[in-house]
């Protein structure tokens, strides 16, 4: 079925569609206009109210646009395609399944992407992207330009290549993580979190890469980054000087230049992590606030 060119109003005027092409329409006020639709195409379209895809399976959504009040847009569906989108409303994504999202601008993303399952990025860009991704799992992002801080909080299985992402607290509590070819800038990346590699990315972090279990940095490079790797098991191999290490650990660091080596005896082995840096301008027994 065809429905092109249409303008509704109320409460789910399309409910439970299916098999369909809804092309040039404008959903206007009213609550939930497409819930429990399956197998339909939407394109060239405005969701203008709240609630527009929810309990929905097998959807393709292009060239269309969600207007600020058109919050909580996709919730609790499956099997959904994103391409080409203006999405200006929070709290979109939450509890989907096998969502692929390309070409695409979120400009108030907070809340955005919740406790999803099988979640595609690839081009996209987030403004306002508070706790995106949050307690979502397999994940495969690509060319993700992020502006937001808390990013991927509780997140599993995770794959990022080729992304900026300028989000303080990015990746905490999380578990298998992959990052290539990326920078990252932002306070406390990845605290609490088990098997997290880095390769080839340029990071920027105050107390940055702290309580890991198994972090991995590969031909990345440290700029602004202080008094990292605290209680952290390391295997790293940086192309740069770093700024401040303060208690790893175990592992190995190799490196550039370390401006301050604080190891506080009391409170880890220091014969347990190994370091390999051309110097180590500073070593310190205590960090400064215990001085």
């Amino acid at each position: 079925m065809l429905i092109t060119g249409k303008t509704f109003e109320g409460e789910r005027p399309l409910y439970g569609t299916s098999d369909s092409d809804i092309r040039e329409c404008v959903f206007g006020t009213g609550e939930s206009p497409l819930k429990e639709c399956k197998n339909i195409n939407v394109a060239d379209s405005v969701f203008t109210w709240k609630y527009p895809l929810w309990y929905c399976r097998d959807v393709n959504v292009k060239n269309t646009k969600w207007e600020e009040m058109a919050r909580a847009g996709v919730w609790y569906t499956d099997n959904i395609t994103i391409d080409s989108c203006h999405i200006d409303a929070p709290k979109n994504f939450r509890r989907c399944g096998n969502a692929a999202i390309s070409n695409t601008e979120f400009t108030n993303a907070a809340e955005t992407m919740w406790k999803c399952t099988g979640l595609k990025l690839d081009n996209v860009t987030v403004r306002g992207g508070d706790y995106l991704a949050m307690n979502s799992s397999n994940i495969t992002v690509n060319k993700l330009d992020l502006e937001g801080n808390y990013a991927f909080d509780g997140c599993s299985n995770v794959e990022v290549t080729k992304s900026r992402l300028m989000s303080k607290d990015a990746f905490w509590n999380c578990r298998n993580v992959s990052v290539r070819d990326s920078y990252i800038s932002g306070e406390y990346l990845g605290w609490n979190s088990e098997n997290l590699t880095f390769i080839g990315c340029t990071i920027e972090s105050d107390q940055g890469m702290c309580y890991i279990d198994n972090l991995k940095l590969i031909d990345c490079k440290l700029i602004n980054t202080t008094l990292a790797f605290e209680f952290s098991s390391v295997e790293c191999d940086i192309d740069s000087d770093i700024d401040s290490v303060l208690n790893p650990s175990s592992g190995m660091i190799r490196c550039g230049t370390i401006g301050e080596l604080i190891i506080e005896h009391d409170r880890v082995d220091r014969t347990k992590t190994k370091i390999k840096a051309s110097s180590v301008s500073k070593t310190s027994d205590r960090p400064e606030w215990l001085k």
